[in-house]
């Protein structure tokens, strides 16, 4: 992707942008906008994680897969976060796998390099650490709602969850794929996603889905999402 320099001088990546300048501006020469297209994998399971993204917005699952090769979410990544965090812990292999949900672009850089300068122990290193915490957060809670909390509660908070990282009501995700994300079937999907359009709260179409009314759907979602959003 050829060069944005807007792109560079105001990141729309909230890490990016919570840098100061000087960390930032030593960041940018080792930086490339890239295209996240959908469905591309951006690092697979058991192989070295070589480039880290911050993404705009995009919206990037990662996944954990089991020996049947069924599929369940363990992570959303947008442009609150990066995908790579392995990276910065001390290992650059992973047993998840992040590829693109909904596609847009990001700011790519060598996993060696965003290493390196993460232990100089500057700015860079405090906010990815927070970052990391907000993470451990969202898993041990997401663990719990997936085993706590019914499918429409949990399909309401994961709506949200999409559309805050979004920042719009409207985005394309199919039920197959939602069903594979929240770790169920697709019937139990396909009831509370029509349970939710009957009450006129979300509208889906081909593959689109429109959220209608967000306070209804929050009231719906379990209290998993405001304390991960908190």
């Amino acid at each position: 992707m050829s060069l944005d320099k807007n792109a560079f001088e105001k990141p729309t990546n909230k890490l990016l942008a919570a840098l100061p300048a000087s960390d930032y501006q030593r960041l940018i020469p080792h930086m490339k906008l890239v295209p996240l297209s959908n469905q591309q994998v951006l690092y697979q399971k058991g192989q070295p994680i070589a480039q880290v993204y911050f993404p705009n917005k995009a919206v990037v699952s990662i996944v954990t897969t089991m020996e049947n090769g069924s599929t369940a979410e363990v992570g959303l990544v947008s442009n609150e976060g990066m995908v790579g965090m392995p990276v910065i812990l001390g290992n650059n292999t992973t047993i998840t796998t992040a590829f693109v949900q909904i596609p847009d672009t990001g700011m790519q850089i060598d996993a060696d390099i965003l290493k390196s300068e993460f232990n100089r122990g500057t700015a860079l290193q405090s906010v990815l650490l927070h970052y990391v915490q907000r993470v451990y957060t969202q898993i041990v809670q997401e663990s719990a709602c997936n085993n706590f909390h019914p499918v429409e509660e949990r399909l309401a908070r994961w709506l949200l969850t999409v559309s805050d990282r979004l920042e719009s009501k409207e985005f394309p995700l199919t039920q197959e794929f939602i069903s594979q994300m929240l770790g169920v079937n697709s019937t139990g999907v396909t009831e509370a996603a029509s349970t939710l359009s009957q009450a006129g709260i979300i509208a889906y179409h081909r593959g689109q889905i429109k959220i209608l009314n967000r306070e209804a759907l929050k009231k719906i979602s379990c209290e998993c999402y405001q304390i991960i959003e908190d």
